[in-house]
């Protein structure tokens, strides 16, 4: 990473979509999540009305994601993969997984619901970072 440029950024957000996509899929983890979650059949379908709303701004706070990491990334001088996924573990460990973590201390969910969301979101995080190498 050796400045901010919006492709990387902007690949990078459609990047954590997919994953999303794919971790909260039912044959991954949303199953598990929606029933941890209180989320109903009912109440997806009855939100797929405002599913293009919810994917425009989902890409939009992930690029913000990526921006502010690639900033991170440029202030550290992350210019390989393992840089990145060290970027990717470094920033999710001190930002995510705590500040998550009240899930579980203060909302009373499930240990298991913050590891499923909090990975998500470290996996999240590395592809982010690698994507920012690797297309910057």
């Amino acid at each position: 990473m050796y400045e901010v440029t919006w492709l990387p950024i902007l690949v990078a957000g459609i990047i954590a979509i997919v994953i999303g996509f794919a971790w909260y899929h039912p044959k991954v983890f949303g199953t598990a999540w929606m029933r941890m979650s209180g989320i109903t059949p009912e109440s997806v379908e009855s939100g797929k009305k405002r599913m293009p709303i919810v994917i425009v701004v989902a890409t939009l706070a992930a690029m913000l994601v990526a921006y502010v990491m690639n900033h991170f990334g440029v202030a550290w001088g992350v210019f390989d993969i393992i840089g990145a996924i060290e970027l990717g573990i470094w920033t999710w460990v001190g930002f995510v997984a705590p500040i998550m973590l009240g899930i579980v201390l203060w909302e009373q969910r499930s240990f298991k619901l913050y590891v499923i969301n909090a990975s998500y979101w470290l996996v999240t995080f590395i592809a982010i970072s690698v994507t920012l190498v690797l297309v910057g």
